[in-house]
């Protein structure tokens, strides 16, 4: 199965372009003296073409970060752009629409529906779009194939293993070829190999120019495939740092002889 460019919007985004800015963003669950700051000021640019990740330790505010950055958590204050549109500006409606077109959300409990085989549950969201149920679950199969889960899309999700199930969950958020890419530990019940092999997967939907993928996770086995790793502390960003992957795709700088023109 290959997967080509979404068609759910017209905008036009060049590599490397800021896909996601956040300014001052906050979120506080609660009030009184149970209020519990999450996010206490984020700043951060997610640039389009590129695989961010977010890591810190447990309870740091990443999770509701990201439920922030594909709209299913609203922000208290501050700005948040996500490919040109601001969340906060969508009615209830139009928000459910937008989310459906444009994100793909890899959950870490998995939240596979069980009433549902596993074929039917990673064509949810093509379905959803309005694309019939035989070709969504064919399409389905043939991604379930590509993560190692063939002939499975017959069967329940629970009667997976933990590791089968998160990649059923991967492959429903991969399926309708999403513009912005979030994922909560996609690793965390995988082998080294496997997640190895999920991990270059997502990181092939990073690459291009109108794609975002934004990652938390504590698994430093997958660290060297980010561009940028945004390091979370208390509901803030204390460090961004440029990754290995970066690193690797950026041009190798020209050097010249004394008294020579580089020109």
């Amino acid at each position: 199965m290959t997967f080509g460019s979404a068609n759910s919007t017209n905008t036009t985004v060049a590599a490397h372009a800021t896909a996601i800015r956040l300014r001052g963003v906050t979120k506080t669950f609660g009030r009184g003296e149970s209020a519990v700051k999450a996010l206490q000021g984020i700043d951060l640019d997610v640039p389009a073409g590129e695989l961010t990740m977010l890591v810190g330790p447990s309870g740091c505010g990443k999770t509701t970060l990201i439920s922030i950055l594909a709209g299913l958590l609203s922000r208290d204050s501050g700005e948040l752009n996500v490919f040109g549109t601001d969340l906060a500006t969508l009615r209830r409606d139009r928000l459910a629409a937008w989310r459906r077109d444009n994100v793909g959300f890899i959950f870490q409990q998995f939240n596979l529906v069980p009433q549902l085989t596993v074929a039917e549950n990673v064509s949810v969201p093509l379905v959803l779009k309005g694309e019939s149920v035989s070709a969504s679950v064919r399409k389905a199969n043939e991604l379930l194939t590509t993560l190692g889960l063939e002939g499975r899309g017959k069967s329940g999700p629970l009667k997976l293993s933990g590791g089968q199930q998160q990649r059923v969950a991967i492959a429903r958020a991969l399926i309708h070829e999403p513009r912005l890419l979030v994922c909560d530990e996609p690793t965390s019940a995988l082998d080294a190999e496997l997640g190895r092999r999920v991990m270059e997967l997502i990181r092939g939907r990073s690459t291009r120019p109108d794609r975002a993928v934004v990652v938390v996770t504590h698994d430093d086995r997958i660290f060297h495939l980010a561009d940028s790793i945004a390091h979370v502390n208390d509901g803030r960003i204390d460090q961004l740092t440029r990754g290995a992957a970066h690193a690797r795709a950026a041009p190798t700088p020209t050097t010249s002889t004394p008294g020579s023109n580089p020109n």
